[in-house]
């Protein structure tokens, strides 16, 4: 088997399994988008809201995959320069876009802040507590992440949910969940805000994260280069 073949049939695999995959994330979102009462019995409840979200990304990335697969094994198996030609255009803009994220998350970590705080915090002050959407969405991270509002405690100072509830903060500000979880026991509580547990969870698994970007990142150049030369080799059948 000369070296085209090879890659031919690699190129073919590859993206067959690409094809599956896309096809089931986009199954399990329309699943989750038509019938979340199912899938909620199944992997527990959570709000309704977060199905939502959950299925429209699947879906989403799913339908990307779908097409990127397709493109890919139609274009190997046919050997048609057009699909080839589509599938290196469509890999090359995720890889720009990834890169492009990847460089907006180190540079403007600072200003990314800024921005959730100016529509994070009147969110928590105005509808935690009120909506039960919200309300679940932060119950969940605040549990989950163990942290307390977008920067700390003080995000919920005069909140609804401060109001509604004698002056007190959410449980999770306070490391006793017996007591009222007042300024006081929030203050000595000291836990961090989301935003920056969430950075700090990120910087502890940063080779973890790192590895599996590098992985991704090696799987969409090897694509490219693949897809590049059985382009380039069929003008010289």
């Amino acid at each position: 088997m000369g070296c085209f073949s090879f890659l031919k049939v690699m190129m073919i695999l590859f993206n067959l399994a690409i094809f599956l995959g896309g096809g089931t994330l986009l199954g399990v979102g329309i699943w989750v988008a038509v019938d979340g009462g199912s899938f909620s019995s199944i992997f527990g409840s959570t709000s309704t809201l977060q199905f939502v979200n959950v299925s429209y990304f699947l879906i989403v990335i799913g339908a990307i995959l779908l097409v990127l697969g397709f493109l890919g094994c139609c274009g190997a198996q046919k050997e048609s320069k057009c699909l080839l030609i589509m599938f290196f255009s469509i890999v090359l803009i995720i890889f720009i876009a990834e890169i492009a994220a990847a460089v907006v998350a180190l540079v403007y970590t600072s200003l990314a802040e800024s921005i959730l705080e100016t529509t994070v915090t009147p969110t928590l002050k105005n509808q935690y507590g009120k909506v039960p959407e919200v309300t679940q969405i932060w119950n969940v991270t605040m549990k989950e992440v163990k942290c307390c509002g977008l920067n700390n405690y003080t995000d919920f100072t005069d909140s609804y949910y401060y109001k509604e509830h004698g002056n007190t903060y959410p449980p999770f500000c306070c490391t006793s969940i017996s007591d009222p979880c007042n300024a006081a026991a929030a203050h000595t509580s000291d836990i961090q805000g989301c935003f920056q547990q969430l950075l700090s969870d990120i910087r502890k698994n940063a080779g973890v994260v790192g590895g599996v970007a590098a992985g991704i990142c090696a799987l969409e150049i090897a694509a490219m280069v693949v897809s590049m030369y059985l382009y380039c080799q069929l003008d010289k059948k």
